[in-house]
């Protein structure tokens, strides 16, 4: 009777820490934010507004493809790495599948300005203004051309590691994607990243652990939430695409994550029938005693 008394008391403090104090402890250090908002409700784009791609691929190859390469549309990067990034701070990224990986509502904005449809015009003060121009002098109908253009030659389907390479990996590494070939590098070298966001992009091979997909797809689709005043943009993923890339982060750093929640129920039953056993044998060997 003894030890069912004190493994009550254990049980009852157990559930007190489990319900009670951690859960306390998590909201305090993590408190809540809304929830993503895969609409990009707060910027203004071209809504209404139906988008004419033949007028649209004018309007791309004139403005875009001085910086931006478009590979599948025969339109090369123009510099290397290296010189794109020491010219604008950070590698522009190749627009093939931007009508596919980002929401159209955020690329319109993106479009007209850059700076603030990503939340970060607070870097861009004393004199300093992002590296991409804003298009906002243009009329609404041309941006949603334009949208219409990067839409029509997107491709259909992506792969999440597509997906992660063509929306993350020009300011992050992921090196436990490709550990000795090196592919799955940042596009930018750390010096001209660094100086651009104004400190080093973390590697991001492990963020599915120490983060966990929740907070992840909370700070892919607005960093300031969890992290005021961060230097990462907003980068404007449609929910597809952010799920893509978390999913590719959980392949990189997690791998094991299905086979180890499948063995989970599996030891919980092992350890009630060593508890029973366990018991048992007690029992049968204290009977005198008591």
């Amino acid at each position: 009777m003894k030890e069912l008394k004190v493994l009550a008391v254990v049980v009852v403090l157990t559930l007190i820490t489990y319900w009670g104090v951690e859960p306390f402890a998590h909201s305090q250090m993590h408190p809540h934010v809304d929830a993503p908002d895969y609409e990009f409700k707060d910027v203004k784009g071209t809504e209404g507004v139906q988008g004419n791609a033949q007028n649209g691929a004018t309007l791309v190859q004139s403005n875009c493809t001085a910086c931006h390469s478009i590979e599948t549309q025969g339109f090369p990067q123009l510099m290397d790495n290296a010189s794109s990034a020491a010219a604008y701070g950070v590698v522009p990224p190749d627009l093939s599948s931007a009508g596919k990986i980002y929401n159209a509502n955020y690329l319109a904005a993106f479009i007209k300005d850059p700076a603030s449809a990503s939340k970060v015009s607070h870097k861009f003060v004393d004199g300093k203004i992002h590296p991409m121009p804003g298009y906002g002098w243009m009329q609404d109908q041309e941006i949603a051309d334009m949208v219409a253009y990067l839409q029509s030659i997107a491709p259909k389907e992506m792969t999440n590691k597509e997906v992660f390479t063509d929306a993350c990996q020009r300011c992050h590494s992921i090196k436990y994607g490709d550990m000795k070939g090196g592919s799955m590098t940042a596009f930018t070298p750390n010096d001209n990243i660094k100086t651009y966001m104004g400190k080093l992009p973390p590697d991001l091979s492990q963020y599915i652990r120490s983060r966990g997909a929740d907070y992840l797809h909370e700070f892919i689709n607005d960093p300031q939430k969890h992290l005021e005043g961060t230097a990462m943009p907003r980068v404007g993923l449609n929910q597809e695409a952010e799920q893509q890339v978390v999913k590719y982060m959980q392949e990189v750093g997690d791998s094991k994550k299905e086979q180890r929640e499948a063995l989970g129920p599996k030891f919980l039953i092992y350890l009630v029938i060593f508890a029973i056993f366990a018991w048992l044998w007690k029992a049968s060997k204290w009977r005198d005693i008591h």
